[in-house]
C-alpha cells in the first residue's frame, strides 16, 4: 500500500498520543513526552518517513528506552499497511543518555529481542492498548 498523502503529523499524533507512561497511570501526551509539534512526517517515494522526538520526564528516566520501544511497536502495529520509515529519538539535553537510548529504540536487532521476550512485550501492550476515558 502506498503511503498516502493525506497522512500528516497530527494523524501520527494521534496515534501515539494515548500511550500510556510506564510508571505513571497518565499519557505520554498528558505527561508532555510526546507532544506534536516534535512528530514530523514526510513522504517520499511513496514511503512515509516519521520522525518522533520525545522528551523524558526526567534526564535520569530508567524508563527511556521502554517508552521509545512503545512508540515503535505502536506505529509499527498501526501502519502495518503502509510503506514506512521511522525514526524515534530522544531530545537532545532531555536525558543523560539521550544518544545511547536514540541508538538502542533505532537499532533492528535490538528491538526484535526485546519484544521476544515474554515480560517486556506484556508491558508494551499494556502501555499501548490503555484507554483513555
Amino acid at each position: 500500500m502506498s503511503a498516502g498523502s493525506d497522512l500528516g503529523a497530527c494523524d501520527v499524533f494521534d496515534l501515539i498520543r494515548d500511550i500510556r507512561d510506564p510508571e505513571f497511570s497518565q499519557t505520554l501526551e498528558e505527561l508532555k513526552v510526546l507532544r506534536e509539534e516534535l512528530v514530523q512526517v514526510t513522504t517520499s517515494s511513496d514511503v512515509l518517513d516519521i520522525r518522533i522526538t520525545f522528551v523524558p520526564t526526567v534526564p535520569h528516566c530508567h524508563l527511556a528506552t521502554l517508552i521509545g520501544l512503545c512508540i515503535r511497536a505502536k506505529l509499527e502495529r498501526d501502519l502495518e499497511h503502509f510503506m514506512h520509515k521511522i525514526y524515534i529519538s530522544t531530545a537532545e539535553d532531555a536525558h543523560t543518555s539521550a544518544v545511547e537510548v536514540t541508538k538502542q529504540i533505532n537499532d533492528k536487532e535490538r528491538v526484535a529481542a526485546a519484544l521476544e521476550n515474554p515480560q517486556l512485550q506484556e508491558t508494551v501492550q499494556e502501555c499501548i492498548d490503555f484507554v483513555v476515558d
